[in-house]
């Protein structure tokens, strides 16, 4: 069980056990909520949120994609992940706000019901282990794909959208791997379960575009600006997969999984082993969420 004592609902703090919706809640349903995962770091001046602003913006325009309008302003939102976070006495944390349609009446408009916000904190380690961040994972290339063009919006963080990441995650594991890698519509690259890709090819650094149906990763957006800080090219193109067989480095990105190496694919060693890009980048970043290295000074939020 997460070790959450107080959680904000809808404007004021609960405690843990009372956090409650009801089971006609149109979200249990049809799957109608927005979420974000936000990390919270310690560092010498205190707990630092990491990209917090890009983060509450990504939620709100998640809500508009799908025609939801959140009863509270990005100021109070905010404002109850700083509640939430010293309610708890957290010095880092994982953070999860979520918006959700709540019960009115029962059917597929969503409209009737009222929208409802959470904020939740709590401590969490390494997403996919400490060990994995050291050495790397085993993954798989998924049999399910990622959701085609016009079927529904990929670029939304959604709740029913993370259906087909549950699929992904739990055939990787049922075969014995720590992670599965979704194809898109057309059988070329997407990301992981819950994480943005990037592969290493003679010292150029490939991610799929967001046409590949992948979320635009805000993890992704922090490592492309460290990859071009450190002088990489960087390169957004459409990857297919042997391409991953071949590459010489491998890793994944995403606010829960930060910057994991990936060791093998469907049984393939990527690369030689060694990962000199990866482990480069990964210090850089943990060094900048940590407050160590200041590249933006906009990107941490302390609270107070």
């Amino acid at each position: 069980m997460i070790d959450c004592k107080k959680i904000w609902m809808n404007g004021s703090l609960v405690n843990h056990d009372e956090a409650k919706i009801h089971v006609l809640a149109h979200t249990l349903h049809y799957g109608s909520s927005f979420f974000e995962g936000i990390r919270a770091y310690e560092t010498d001046k205190g707990p630092a949120i990491f990209r917090l602003d890009e983060h509450i913006e990504r939620l709100f325009a998640s809500c508009k994609i799908y025609r939801t309008e959140v009863p509270f302003s990005r100021e109070e939102v905010k404002e109850a992940i700083f509640q939430v976070m010293k309610a708890n006495e957290l010095k880092s944390a994982y953070i999860r706000p979520l918006v959700y349609r709540g019960y009115n009446k029962l059917g597929v408009n969503p409209t009737t019901c009222p929208v409802e916000v959470m904020v939740a904190a709590w401590f969490w380690g390494a997403y996919l282990g400490e060990e994995a961040i050291n050495s790397g994972i085993n993954a798989m290339t998924s049999s399910w794909r990622r959701l085609a063009p016009n079927t529904m919006p990929t670029l939304a963080k959604a709740g029913g959208n993370y259906l087909g990441s549950q699929l992904i995650k739990m055939e990787a594991l049922e075969n014995g791997y720590d992670e599965g890698i979704a194809l898109d519509y057309h059988g070329l690259v997407s990301e992981g379960s819950g994480e943005n890709l990037f592969l290493v090819k003679d010292k150029v650094i490939y991610t799929p575009t967001l046409a590949s149906s992948a979320l635009l990763g805000i993890t992704r957006d922090t490592v492309i600006t460290i990859a071009k800080e450190l002088n990489y090219e960087v390169r957004e193109e459409s990857i297919p997969r042997e391409l991953l067989y071949i590459a010489d480095e491998v890793f994944l990105t995403g606010t829960a999984a930060e910057v994991t190496p990936v060791a093998s694919i469907d049984k393939i060693q990527i690369g030689n082993g060694d990962k000199p890009v990866t482990k480069e980048i990964q210090k850089y970043y943990f060094d900048v969420v940590k407050g160590v290295r200041i590249l933006k000074e906009e990107w941490l939020t302390y609270v107070k």
